[in-house]
């Protein structure tokens, strides 16, 4: 803008000598309306608006100078004004771009993420330094940091905790990181999303059998275990059946089995008549009831 203010100049006093040696007024209007434009070209190129939710980064002869904040700016003509957008962007690392991560297994995982970040004003000058210009900061900064510090992480972690077990604590573990390397650049990391990580087809099917061994593994220690316990109680109950035997024959005697004798008689005489041999197991015979109905 400022060149064609000075071509302008030019093209207003070239206009007006001509317009003079010839005595011409169309000449004269012309080299006044070329005058006027380049004031106005000149004004132009000293003014820079900055949006709203923007910082303009002025450069002048290769000087980077102190960040300008949104609205009418006044600046050197020579002044070259980089802007940074300071609303969220959302960096979605997932389908053709998911992170290919591997275990400390060596298994392959994919990892879902979104990483939302902002440019910090007050640091926009750091930022233009490392990036050059807006398009430039989630190409050469965001994703390449992000991706490296996704697979660091996960590989201090097995498969299993990678997609199950330590989730969670991998997700804020990625966070602080990102926050940490990416702050000092300029970029705010306002929040780190893990969204979704999933086994690669080969460490699935490795899952599936580690898993059915486990299973089996499980059902035959729970077989033994119940085959142990199952001996426990018969060894208990042939113990405690050969401990009452013992005690039983040890308290049998003529006098107890002759007592039982007469028990029964006095029982059999309730229903019906009876008459017997005495009772015991001596030279006197075994004892005999006789049911007098039956004879």
């Amino acid at each position: 803008m400022f060149v064609l203010s000075i071509l302008l100049l030019i093209a207003a006093v070239v206009l007006f000598f001509v317009g003079r040696s010839q005595d011409s007024g169309g000449w004269k209007i012309g080299a006044v309306l070329s005058a006027v434009a380049a004031v106005l070209s000149g004004v132009f190129a000293c003014v820079h608006v900055v949006s709203a939710y923007e910082v303009g980064v002025p450069v002048t002869f290769g000087n980077v100078g102190k960040p300008i904040t949104s609205g009418v700016q006044f600046k050197s003509p020579f002044t070259d004004v980089t802007s940074f957008s300071t609303r969220p962007v959302d960096l979605d690392l997932f389908g053709k771009d998911v992170v290919e991560v591997r275990s400390a297994q060596g298994g392959v995982l994919y990892a879902d993420i979104t990483i939302k970040w902002a440019v910090i004003p007050a640091r926009a000058v750091e930022l233009y330094r490392l990036a050059g210009s807006e398009e430039a900061v989630q190409e050469r900064l965001v994703e390449p940091d992000s991706r490296e510090i996704i697979r660091n992480v996960f590989a201090k972690h097995t498969s299993e905790e990678g997609y199950a077990s330590a989730r969670e604590q991998i997700g804020a573990e990625i966070a602080t990181l990102i926050k940490a390397r990416l702050e000092p650049r300029g970029i705010d990391v306002t929040n780190v999303n893990l969204r979704n990580v999933r086994p690669s087809d080969k460490l699935q099917d490795q899952i599936d059998k580690k898993i059915q061994q486990e299973q089996a593994t499980e059902r035959a220690v729970e077989a033994a275990r119940t085959a142990k316990a199952e001996a426990e109680r018969r060894r208990i109950e042939a113990e405690g059946i050969a401990r009452a035997n013992e005690i039983l024959a040890k308290s049998l005697s003529d006098k107890v089995l002759f007592n039982q004798c007469i028990e029964a008689y006095k029982e059999a005489a309730k229903a019906n008549p009876v008459y017997a041999v005495p009772c015991g197991a001596s030279s006197n015979g075994t004892p005999v009831i006789v049911n007098n109905g039956k004879n």
